[in-house]
């Protein structure tokens, strides 16, 4: 009996420990080999910036020092948070009150970018509490929401709505609105994406687990993708714990999006331009120097033509000398 318990302990070991071993030597694997010429930045590079830049906290000096910081680089877009939504997809117009200021400073002091008004809430998906999409009113909230930004003077509109879970076919519904709201006034439609499944199913299996989905379907984030202009992946809270792995999976991460994304739409990699140490996010793993080379590396393994390429870099009022001067090192 107790040869046979040994046995059974072993091979229970085995099973969960092998496949994340193996993982873990194939994503360290995708790490190594030279960076492809020409896999650096096409000037198509967005960034995240914080509610301070539209409620009246931010000043005239605060924007003439961010000019100086960006000049240079390849950064084109600022998705500025002017949200949140209310769970009813309504947003209340004292939640931007300086938006103006910013939309003519910038268009005035930094000619060629654009400022998406970046929206957002927590769904209904994992809790009682949150945006339900499944409700057509609150879509046509959300979608009335994006139009009293556009009205607004936003160049475009930025959503990030989490947890979303892959294959929301209410998701699809609302991106199809937005597009149609969007595209006739040549403003653009953005979105923050979920990871894509680092193995078949992964979503599915981690449901069915844990009722919670960290990733999309590969075929979902194609769909999503080929419904918006620019896609911007969250690529960073993935549980990696060294760098080596981290960079490894920003490279399949990549790989996965260029091949479902349209020649059409703008993918970008998200860079993680914040500093925590928990579960999800290990700061000395998840490094602003091991995305942008996982970035090039999977760019120069699957589609190192792409010209609608960038970074997206998550968040301005996290973030340290050192993420600036690596992303400017690494990707210009």
């Amino acid at each position: 009996m107790w040869r046979r318990g040994r046995w059974w302990a072993l091979a229970l070991v085995l099973l969960l420990v092998l496949p994340p071993l193996a993982g873990g030597v194939a994503l360290r694997l995708n790490y190594t080999g030279e960076l492809r010429d020409g896999t650096k930045s096409r000037g198509k590079d967005a960034i995240w910036l914080g509610h301070a830049w539209v409620d009246g906290r931010k000043k005239d000096a605060d924007l003439a020092a961010f000019a100086a910081r960006v000049r240079g680089t390849g950064i084109r877009d600022l998705y500025v948070h002017a949200g949140p939504l209310e769970h009813d997809g309504t947003l209340p117009a004292a939640r931007h009150p300086r938006a103006a200021w910013l939309i003519a400073a910038v268009h005035r002091t930094m000619p060629g970018i654009r400022v998406h008004a970046w929206l957002g809430d927590v769904l209904a998906t994992e809790g009682p509490d949150g945006l339900r999409l499944e409700r057509p009113a609150s879509r046509a909230a959300v979608v009335a929401s994006a139009r009293q930004v556009l009205d607004a003077g936003f160049d475009g509109v930025h959503f990030d709505l989490e947890p979303l879970h892959s294959d929301d076919p209410h998701y699809l519904s609302l991106l199809d609105d937005l597009g149609a709201l969007t595209r006739p006034r040549k403003a653009a439609l953005s979105v923050a994406a979920h990871q894509i499944d680092p193995l078949p199913a992964a979503h599915s299996v981690l449901g069915a687990v844990s009722g919670s989905e960290k990733w999309w379907s590969q075929e979902f984030f194609g769909q999503v993708a080929r419904r918006v202009d620019q896609i911007a992946v969250m690529s960073y809270d993935t549980w990696m714990p060294l760098e080596g792995l981290y960079g490894g999976y920003v490279a399949q991460q990549t790989s996965l999006a260029l091949e479902v994304t349209p020649e059409g739409t703008d993918l970008l990699m998200g860079l993680p331009f914040f500093h925590e140490d928990d579960l999800g996010h290990h700061e000395s793993a998840e490094t602003v120097t091991a995305a942008v080379r996982g970035a090039r590396l999977g760019l120069g393994r699957t589609d190192p033509g792409r010209e609608r390429f960038g970074l997206a870099l998550y968040v301005d009022f996290a973030a340290r000398e050192g993420d600036w001067t690596a992303y400017r090192e690494g990707w210009h």
